[in-house]
């Protein structure tokens, strides 16, 4: 289980994501805003009530913990050490940071992107079929074989506790929880 000094609690915004559509990847853009409560604005994830289409199609009423997708830039260079090419948006994604571990935070973690947006942190991205027809053999790269961290490495997911815009090269601010450490379930 991290320390709150293990872990890294600056870092900065790389690239942002979205896509109104229901697609793996998502293409970079500009700046993206965050919508409190909501999501990405004019995203396929965004609304109050779960967007993925699997977890949609059996119980539509469920809470979206799945409004922002984040995901560390630092596993793109660890993925094309083992050959595969990822970029930012490719794995769908929402936003790319660096500098932070994000799948070692604790549940309940505020990550404040730029001047104003706020991103609480509700599970670790579960790598579905998808990541392996996006990429052959993509799906085993990013399961941790490690007895002590995270069961799998493939981005955070959030809900959006303060709007506002975000940007590459935006300051990327961890807020860890006064609860006791509990680890990112998986969602």
């Amino acid at each position: 289980m991290p320390k709150a000094h293990d872990l890294s609690l600056e870092g900065k915004v790389a690239a942002v994501a979205s896509d109104p559509g229901h697609h793996f990847s998502k293409p970079v853009q500009h700046r993206i805003v965050l919508v409190e409560g909501h999501g990405v604005q004019g995203d396929a994830h965004a609304g109050p009530f779960v967007r993925h289409r699997y977890l949609a199609s059996r119980r539509p009423r469920l809470p979206n913990l799945r409004q922002v997708h984040l995901i560390p830039a630092e596993l793109f260079a660890s993925l094309s050490e083992a050959g595969f090419e990822v970029a930012a948006g490719d794995m769908g994604e929402n936003i790319t940071t660096t500098g932070l571990d994000l799948e070692r935070m604790p549940l309940g973690t505020f990550i404040e992107l730029g001047p104003s947006a706020i991103v609480e942190l509700t599970g670790l991205r579960t790598p579905c079929v998808l990541i392996d027809r996006f990429r052959a053999g993509l799906k085993r790269q990013v399961l941790s074989s490690a007895e002590t961290g995270p069961p799998f490495k493939s981005g955070v997911l959030g809900v959006v506790r303060s709007g506002g815009q975000v940007a590459a090269g935006d300051s990327a601010r961890v807020r860890l929880p006064s609860s006791p450490f509990r680890p990112l379930p998986a969602l």
